[in-house]
């Protein structure tokens, strides 16, 4: 079964919006847990908007399924990493300032500087996963970094399959295919939903994991977060 990973980004993002502890982020991540999901993703930024690099420190001690932390490798974030040694880092190309992230890393002109990240973060026993669009090059230059695995940047599927259009898929699967022959593990996510998910998870070979957040915490506003935790749960099987 393709693993669920939580990003509880907009949990950090509603409690900033007040100020205080509320919702404690740390207690949605531990329920998070108990409700069954695998793993739990932080993304912090330079900005600390949502998530702030204490809750990267603060959570270390009660995330006792996988911890993956998600970001550019810039100094800070690189220090943050190796302090709290989480089970899977992954390196995303954000801008400062981007609202969200937008694409995956061109892993050709970037591969000197990938390649020196990966090895810092496997030398610390780190698990690493590099952020990619599904285009065969960008594949194939990841594996030359010597990551351990890549996340595939959904977006393109998600948008693709809201307007019906199934086929959106056929990059995904040939990606995972070729990520398959190289030996490549495979995770996967943004605008993964309830909607997309099960087809998604069906017709992508070797997926590992899948990394969910807005969609999901927007779908507990309705659902419950329990309940939705677990109707990933189902779709993934």
């Amino acid at each position: 079964m393709t693993k669920l990973s939580v990003n509880i980004n907009k949990i950090a993002t509603l409690r900033n919006a007040r100020g205080g502890n509320v919702p404690d982020l740390l207690k949605v991540a531990t329920d998070i847990q108990k409700f069954g999901a695998q793993g739990i993703t932080i993304h912090p930024r330079p900005d600390e908007r949502h998530i702030r690099y204490q809750d990267a420190r603060d959570l270390k001690p009660i995330v006792y399924t996988e911890f993956n932390i998600e970001g550019n490798p810039q100094h800070n974030f690189i220090d943050l990493v190796l302090e709290c040694k989480p089970e899977q880092v992954t390196l995303v190309p954000d801008a400062i300032g981007a609202i969200t992230s937008s694409a995956g890393w061109d892993t050709v002109k970037n591969q000197a500087y990938l390649t020196e990240m990966i090895q810092e973060f496997q030398r610390h026993g780190i698990r690493t996963s590099i952020f990619v669009d599904p285009i065969h090059e960008m594949i194939e230059g990841a594996k030359k970094t010597g990551t351990d695995r890549i996340e595939l940047y959904t977006e393109a599927f998600a948008h693709q399959y809201s307007l019906g259009n199934e086929r959106g898929i056929d990059p995904y699967i040939k990606a995972a295919i070729f990520a398959n022959e190289l030996n490549l593990g495979i995770n996967a996510g943004h605008d993964l939903s309830l909607d997309n998910i099960q087809f998604f998870k069906q017709n992508i070979p070797g997926l590992l994991e899948v990394s969910i957040g807005h969609a999901l915490i927007s779908e507990a506003l309705y659902l419950g977060l329990e309940n939705v935790v677990n109707m990933y749960l189902q779709k993934m099987k």
